[in-house]
């Protein structure tokens, strides 16, 4: 006889539909499942066949296939149990319900019929919600986040006789509704911006990355505050919206990495010791890196000039796509990867150049060797250029600090304005050039000007770009329907560096 179940394959983030085919029939016992199966998936035959005995179910003389459709796509993992199991005793007659193609299963099983959590199991389920399923049952795991999905039911179960049951009619799930607080779970309080001492130009232009996602290249010495810096650079990014917390935890689900069930955005700082493979993403069955566990967060490497350059360059793609894609022989998997890349260096490898206090023993080819590390596409990709320097203590202390929540009222105010400018939630950094300029378009006196610089600096298309994006969101802070002469002249400084 012949049954058809539904579940849920992954390729990366993407979920597709996976008929799960069963077909039994009298002959010399055998279990063949087929599909581009991966050896996880191959020895499902095991536990199922280990499951049913555990339940009382004996077959002699059967002959089962099972065909995971479609079959031109690998399968991987164990979440395939579930379905194959419910197939093979639907085709059995053991199991005598009627499943719809809007039902689907997830789960592995243990031999003694327990169903088990998989990795990627989020992402997969929020990838049946898209696909229309209606409902979906998986297995019981606490580490889930709360999820209150409009449009699919989810049936916890903790055993295949849980499964049996609810089809049959016999056996209902405990109330186990959770759902998303939305006031959040931020706490921002172990890190706050009041807590760096001085810096005050330098906090206002991460203030103006906040508000319109824009990267940054923090320049200085050893023990000038650019790592304190961005640390409490994610205190002052607006929460995380629901889906986007969603969407973060799935990538962490399959990272294998543990993430808080938080509101406060992703902050990833990987040593530069690093291999590109970590940073990027991949291994024989690509998983996400670095870049994409700070999706939708901030992405700090620190010493960047420590790090090789094959890596530094390796990011160039996901600075302007917002997305990586993983090449290998298995699979070619596209990981989200849109981060704010904020990096800290020292002038030159002793950290001491054009320092008052300090001498440098560094040689100028040292130091032309060192800065080099950052080749000249990869430095055009920063919007906004810090050179940081000490701070005058007795100065500072008089000055009262801000604190972070203040900063972030401002970031979330300017970036609702460009939410409604551009009538989706993407900031000026990431909105399409055409759409910018439709939206926000330079006088002729400001065109003139940028005209001007990019002759005689000779900055390449891709800076002046910045620029006008950058002078966007200061006028976005700034409250102004428009991109001022002021916030031009701001964006400007910022971009070459010369705002200390």
């Amino acid at each position: 006889m012949w049954a058809c179940v539904t579940s849920i394959g992954l390729k990366g983030m993407e979920g597709y539909r996976v008929n799960v085919e069963v077909s039994t029939y009298i002959g010399n016992d055998s279990f063949k499942i087929v599909g581009l199966p991966d050896a996880a998936v191959k020895e499902s035959k095991e536990r199922i066949m280990a499951a049913l005995l555990s339940l009382g179910y004996i077959f002699h003389g059967q002959k089962i296939t099972v065909n995971l459709s479609p079959a031109d796509q690998k399968k991987m993992g164990a979440m395939f149990d579930l379905p194959m199991v419910i197939g093979v005793l639907m085709s059995l007659h053991e199991l005598e319900v009627s499943v719809p193609k809007e039902v689907g299963f997830i789960g592995a099983l243990s031999l003694d019929g327990a169903v088990q959590s998989v990795d990627g199991l989020l992402p997969a389920i929020l990838a049946a919600k898209k696909l229309g399923l209606r409902r979906l049952y998986i297995p019981l795991d606490e580490r889930l986040p709360p999820l209150d999905l409009e449009g699919i039911e989810l049936i916890n179960v903790n055993s295949l006789q849980d499964v049996i049951g609810h089809l049959s009619g016999q056996w209902q799930p405990s109330s186990f509704s959770k759902k998303i607080d939305e006031t959040g779970n931020c706490d921002f309080d172990y890190m706050d911006l009041r807590q760096v001492i001085g810096h005050g130009k330098a906090k206002h232009a991460l203030e103006i990355a906040a508000a319109g996602e824009h990267h940054v290249l923090m320049t200085g010495p050893p023990g000038c505050g650019k790592s304190l810096l961005a640390w409490r650079f994610p205190s002052i990014l607006p929460a995380l919206t629901k889906e986007a917390q969603l969407e973060v935890m799935s990538l962490y689900q399959l990272g294998r990495a543990d993430h808080p069930q938080s509101k406060v955005p992703p902050f990833r700082n990987p040593h530069h010791s690093a291999s590109g493979v970590s940073i990027i993403g991949g291994g024989q069955y690509p998983k996400p890196g670095e870049i994409s566990l700070a999706h939708r967060g901030v992405l700090f490497l620190d010493e960047i000039g420590e790090f090789s350059k094959k890596t530094l360059d390796m990011l160039r793609q996901p600075l302007e796509n917002g997305q990586i894609t993983i090449s290998r022989t298995h699979a070619t998997i596209t990981y989200p990867a849109s981060f704010i890349l904020i990096a800290a260096m020292n002038p030159c490898p002793c950290g001491y150049a054009g320092s008052n206090t300090h001498y440098c023993t560094c040689s100028p080819k040292q130091v032309h060797f060192y800065q080099n590390k950052l080749s000249g596409p990869l430095r055009d990709r920063f919007d906004i250029h810090l050179g940081l320097g000490p701070v005058d203590f007795e100065a500072a202390e008089r000055k009262k600090e801000e604190a972070s929540e203040a900063v972030r009222k401002r970031v979330e105010e300017a970036r609702l304005r460009q939410y409604n400018r551009y009538g989706k939630q993407i900031c000026n950094s990431r909105v399409p050039y055409e759409t910018l300029m439709k939206t926000s378009p330079l006088t002729e006196g400001q065109q003139r000007t940028l005209n001007v610089l990019l002759n005689k600096k000779g900055l390449s298309n891709r800076a002046q770009i910045k620029i006008i994006r950058l002078a966007r969101t200061i006028s976005d802070l700034e409250r102004s329907p428009c991109i001022t002469d002021q916030s031009i002249a701001e964006a400007i400084r910022l971009n070459s560096g010369t705002l200390k």
